[in-house]
């Protein structure tokens, strides 16, 4: 039987949930005003705007003003509305507006991840992406007049981007489930595989039109309701291709019934968002390089441009779309699942906390230099050039004099040689504490500063060990595919990351490799382990609900999968913190002595 929740019976249920949940962490975390900050990368635009335009994609106009995130901007079938995604209010969430920008009206509710909207040929109905009801991305229903929801497809190998026939009795979409594509090479990031699938609105009449283990996505129907195009690739391509300028995919389409399919596209580039404009005209766009913009299978001229997921009014002489807006480096409010913890967010990675708490280490990507600011986002200044190579993971010493790092080759096979150093928060008494061809980095420092612990790899090493800083000595603390280690404020024992029962888990030990406890057993990346202030909790980043999106539609990170999650040291009374398709990863908690609030920018 369908999944449906109707209005009262949800806000009744999330009342109680949210009460109880408050009560718990009153007891456990402080009373209010004493509620943890946490500060993450979040590898995201930092806003994106919606625009309509000529239908070649020439005369652009805003529809709304840009302040935040508005993307993946539909018309109806009359033309009477636009639907899109907003994280206005906080989560993503499915809005609507007049085409001359009136009338907004949010349409759903509640904090899980609502995107990727269409609504039904007769305006009743949305379909959507949701995470509600179990946290895996699924398409769901919304009856408007009733408000009631339903999940359609129920699956949690991720269902995304759902297309409704022109007669409204089918609903196209593509979907991970029946796939295990795995892992690249050598093992961490996770590939993904969709296949497209049309289903009845009311769940029967499931069939999938296109090969398991390959790479079709973004269905849209032809008006006749005879065909559907979308984008063609393989999972090789989506990762890492994609990020290496060597990627493609093609534009395809299907007959429904027949099976047969034509191809309308060729050559190289990422191509994607394709829909029918009129006729047998497709359109789509390239992402990715320097010849990004909006294309036609017809070969006419469309705008240059980095404008997402184009769609047409019924008349065909406008468009929507999103497009990518930037601003600089800072710290900004989070949305939250969990209301016990106030968290925020930066497009810098890799964070740390001063000792005080007043200031961030961080670096700006992973080819730039490493960075401090104040912890409100204010006064970013860089403290090391990096000179073309990759500097990882830069962390305060206890007295706060001097800061480590690692720098050199990071994230690359095979394994590029990489050192810790140490430097001054000002910027002098540069020291490289390691040498050699192995990657050694991720440097985390003992609670007294007289060790430090950290991964390595490459030149037939791997694991974890130990670097006395008052004589140079370094023992080997584990030799298993260790990585990501941080200590304990307590100093008693070491959080790390560890691939060594063929998942990435988060596992605690003893700072002599003794008593190894795994903490969490879940399918894919557990990462990036932080402490609390006191050791009660860690903080750490997890991929368990799978994608959330297509991933060749993200443009930010190589793995689009991370969300926030926090626990016991014992790994038990897990809460997730953050639910949306952005990767989300190294959390720093900010020292509990500190009183004042971060600022918001």
């Amino acid at each position: 039987m369908p999944i449906k929740l109707n209005r009262r019976s949800r806000n009744r249920f999330c009342l109680l949930l949210t009460g109880a949940v408050l009560l718990i962490f009153t007891t456990v975390l402080g009373v209010a005003g004493e509620r943890p900050h946490i500060v993450f990368s979040r590898l995201a635009p930092d806003r994106t705007g919606l625009f309509l335009a000529d239908a070649d994609g020439n005369n652009e106009r805003p529809l709304l003003p840009a302040t935040g995130l508005d993307y993946n901007a539909s018309f109806s079938a009359d033309g009477k509305w636009i639907v899109f995604t907003s994280e206005r209010g906080g989560s993503a969430d499915i809005y609507r507006v007049h085409a001359d920008g009136s009338g907004v009206e949010r349409l759903t509710e509640g904090p899980s991840y609502d995107d990727q909207a269409a609504l039904s040929p007769d305006g009743s109905t949305l379909a959507f992406v949701s995470t509600r009801d179990g946290g895996t991305a699924n398409v769901w229903l919304l009856d408007l007049a009733h408000r009631e929801y339903t999940n359609l497809t129920k699956n949690a190998g991720g269902n995304f981007r759902p297309s409704w026939s022109p007669d409204g009795q089918w609903i196209s979409f593509s979907s991970g489930r029946d796939t295990k594509p795995g892992r690249a090479e050598p093992s961490w990031e996770l590939l993904q595989s969709v296949a497209i699938y049309i289903v009845r609105p009311d769940g029967t009449g499931l069939r999938r039109l296109t090969e398991l283990g390959g790479y079709s996505g973004s269905p849209q129907w032809s008006r006749d309701g005879k065909r559907i195009v979308y984008y063609q690739s393989i999972p090789k391509e989506v990762y890492p291709g994609r990020f290496r300028a060597t990627a493609t995919s093609q534009i395809i389409s299907i007959d429904v019934e027949t099976g047969a399919t034509e191809t309308h596209t060729k050559g190289p580039g990422v191509k994607v968002s394709p829909r029918y404009t009129g006729g047998e005209d497709i359109s789509y766009v390239t992402i990715f390089g320097a010849k990004q913009g909006l294309r036609f299978t017809s070969g006419r001229a469309g705008a240059a441009g980095k404008m997402r997921y184009p769609s047409w009014a019924p008349d065909g002489k406008t468009m929507v779309y999103h497009r990518i807006l930037w601003s600089e480096l800072g710290v900004t409010p989070a949305f939250g699942i969990d209301a016990s913890f106030d968290i925020f967010s930066t497009k810098g990675t890799m964070l740390a906390y001063s000792p005080n708490g007043e200031q961030l280490a961080l670096t700006s990507g992973t080819r730039n230099p490493m960075m401090i600011m104040n912890s409100d986002g204010t006064n970013a200044h860089k403290v090391l050039d990096n000179d073309g190579k990759v500097i990882t993971f830069p962390a305060w010493s206890p007295d706060g004099q001097s800061i480590v790092f690692g720098i050199g080759g990071f994230f690359q096979r095979p394994v590029v040689p990489g050192q810790i150093g140490l430097i001054r928060p000002d910027g002098s008494g540069l020291k490289m504490l390691t040498e050699g061809k192995a990657s050694s980095g991720f440097a985390s420092w003992s609670p007294d500063g007289k060790r430090l612990v950290y991964r390595v790899m490459g030149e037939g090493q791997q694991g974890l060990r130990i670097f006395n800083l008052e004589d140079s000595k370094i023992s080997t603390l584990t030799n298993e595919y260790d990585t990501f280690p941080m200590w304990s404020p307590r100093g008693d024992r070491i959080a790390f990351c560890s691939f060594r029962d063929g998942d990435f888990d988060i596992y605690t030990m003893r700072t002599d490799g003794s008593d190894v406890r795994k903490l969490t057993n879940s399918h894919g990346n557990d990462a990036h382990p932080t402490w609390s202030p006191d050791g009660n909790w860690i903080v750490f980043s997890s991929s368990r609900k799978g994608f959330k999106d297509e991933a060749m539609l993200d443009e930010w990170g190589p793995q689009p999968y991370g969300d926030l999650y926090a626990m016991r040291a014992d790994g038990s009374d897990v809460r997730q913190l953050t639910d949306n398709q952005w990767e989300e990863a190294t959390p720093a908690w900010r020292p509990e002595h500190v009183t004042s609030p971060i600022s918001a920018r």
